[in-house]
């Protein structure tokens, strides 16, 4: 089995150390160690992914891709993809912490308005003990005595290690660590999940239709709504979805759609000479008379003032052979200085 290059190696710190990154971060630095352009080299980036994995797995390890809903960008990190005990202890957080993040987790993933969020105030009042199983007298210490103050460390911890994430109205939402680690997660416990891409609906629009459950991702919508031509109808009951498209979606659109229409040079030469053609098919000339218009006229006048000369040399060759024979069959004499003068005056 071919060990990893340093290029591989490379890639593999750049993640650790950095933590989650962008996909133009992440393609940049790719670019930058390999020296080609990820553009042109898309196999060879998914073959360094591929190689990279399978050295990965045996320590129970995966690069991938996931997309942050809260932004729609794509990330890429390193996670675990065994979820036991032993994995537990390699974690630096406590164990009353990681009960505290599983609260804040099932607690966001339980909003039913498709916010993927929930407020400060709502993550402090977890209860710890309502993750662990049996009766309050079985709960431990730590737990039962994690503070408010703690509660915010935690929090502040989370965020920083991107668990969690801040929103712009003061909230608290999943953060891409959380997305690309726990898609397992989500899928076992049956969280709702977007009709286009079928990943978790964490952040995602509902159906306006209440009856219907039906969630999709914005990002989701845009490239399924942004079409114009496309029907604005919920795909589960076909409800009219209120999606508006914007100015600069259209005008994207447009650009694409000329790009779309618009051949290729060549074609477009090969395209003017058939409908030429087909114009001339489609006239009551016949096909021999706009032959001879279109590709004979120019060179009319050519071929005229070749074909007289020509016409001229060979009676002027015949009458000259004439003359010979006339001068051999009647000797020297009167004949001789008659065809002599035939001669000069063809001559002349």
């Amino acid at each position: 089995m071919p060990s990893l290059s340093w290029r591989h190696h490379t890639l593999i710190q750049a993640v650790l150390s950095r933590g989650p990154l962008k996909e133009k971060e992440f393609h940049s630095i790719f670019s930058d160690i390999t020296g080609k352009s990820l553009d042109s080299h898309k196999q060879l980036f998914n073959e360094y992914l591929g190689k990279i994995n399978i050295e990965l797995s045996y320590v129970q390890f995966e690069l991938r891709a996931c997309r942050n809903q809260y932004d729609g960008l794509v990330y890429y990190g390193v996670i675990n993809t065994v979820a036991d005990e032993q994995s537990k202890l390699g974690t630096k957080y406590t164990v009353p912490q990681i009960a505290f993040y599983k609260g804040i987790i099932e607690a966001i993933v339980q909003d039913t308005t498709g916010n993927g969020t929930i407020s400060t105030i709502e993550a402090l009042n977890i209860r710890l003990e309502n993750q662990l199983q049996g009766s309050s007298s079985e709960i431990p210490p730590a737990l039962r005595n994690f503070s408010m103050s703690q509660k915010e460390k935690a929090i502040h911890e989370f965020i920083q290690d991107q668990w969690l994430c801040g929103t712009a109205d003061g909230n608290i939402g999943l953060g891409v660590r959380s997305f690309l680690d726990l898609r397992s997660w989500f899928h076992n416990n049956e969280v709702p999940s977007c009709d286009v891409c079928n990943e978790a609906s964490i952040k995602a629009d509902l159906c306006p239709n209440e009856s219907c459950s039906v969630r999709i991702h914005k990002y989701c919508l845009k490239a399924k709504f942004s079409q114009t031509r496309n029907a604005k109808v919920c795909p589960g009951c076909g409800t009219q979805w209120p999606y508006v498209v914007t100015k600069a979606e259209m005008v994207e659109e447009e650009e694409d759609a000329e790009a779309n229409q618009q051949p290729p040079e060549p074609l477009r030469r090969k395209k003017s000479r058939a409908s030429r053609q087909v114009q001339e098919e489609g006239s009551d000339e016949p096909s021999s008379r706009r032959f001879k218009r279109s590709g004979h006229n120019e060179d009319e006048s050519t071929s005229q003032s070749q074909s007289q000369p020509s016409t001229q040399t060979l009676r002027k060759a015949k009458l000259e052979a004439l003359a010979a024979v006339e001068v051999d069959n009647a000797g020297p004499g009167p004949s001789t200085r008659r065809a002599t003068r035939t001669s000069s005056r063809l001559h002349r």
